[in-house]
């Protein structure tokens, strides 16, 4: 998933970023509220963390005008602590609010539970191409696919399998038709590979993995993602 930071110190900026790139997040970079706004228009962001205090255009004066066009997850940072601050930042469209200095920790959380609410609740379920089934969501436009709002990466192969399965959650499909859909060929005792397969995506998709929540056997006849 894409995040934006921005802040006008940069050492808090690059420090933010490394923590989220550390959970798998790629990161985008401002420094003031124009550059924020320019970087949405270019590119899909998933969440933004936005500073109050900036020069050009402030935190709040730019999610004033983030919020015309579109309901990306906001958590504003501030090193003000006042009520008042918080209120006007919450009541101009940020989704949360966490101040300077921070937990890193506490931060990270803070981004987990808006990016589940947005992938699960959100504006992700309106666009095209998004696959869901419970707290599972591949988003086919951007290639990112989340469980309970983590991303979880998996390799060229196993993302077409798991596409495949969760586009068409609750239809079993043999693994005949799992192997000649994913490699485009004739099947030919493709038993062991697509195994192979299906068990590393368990290992990343599945809390346990033994016993799945999302992608189950059929014994005899094949694979399928429950229909949550």
């Amino acid at each position: 998933m894409n995040l934006l930071v921005c802040d006008d110190d940069k050492e808090i900026v690059d420090a933010i970023g490394i923590y989220l790139e550390n959970e798998g997040y790629q990161i985008f970079k401002a420094f003031n509220g124009l550059e924020a706004i320019d970087i949405i228009k270019d590119h899909e962001i998933h969440l933004i963390i936005m500073d109050i205090m900036m020069p050009k255009m402030d935190g709040l004066r730019a999610t004033m005008k983030i919020r015309e066009e579109n309901n990306i997850p906001l958590i504003m940072l501030s090193a003000k602590s006042e009520d008042s601050d918080k209120i006007i930042g919450l009541n101009l469209g940020a989704d949360d609010y966490i101040t300077k200095p921070f937990n890193p920790l506490e931060l990270i959380a803070r981004v987990k539970s808006q990016l589940r609410r947005y992938t699960t609740l959100g504006s992700l379920e309106t666009k095209k191409n998004v696959f869901r089934t419970g707290g599972l969501v591949i988003d086919d436009e951007s290639k990112i696919i989340t469980v309970d709002g983590e991303v979880v990466h998996l390799t060229p192969v196993q993302y077409k399998i798991l596409k495949l399965l969760t586009a068409n959650a609750g239809r079993v499909f043999s693994i005949e038709d799992i192997y000649e859909r994913v490699w485009n060929e004739t099947a030919f005792s493709p038993e062991n590979t697509v195994s192979v397969h299906i068990r590393k995506i368990r290992e990343k998709i599945e809390i346990n993995p033994k016993e799945p929540k999302y992608l189950k056997v059929v014994w005899g006849v094949g694979y399928k993602v429950e229909k949550i």
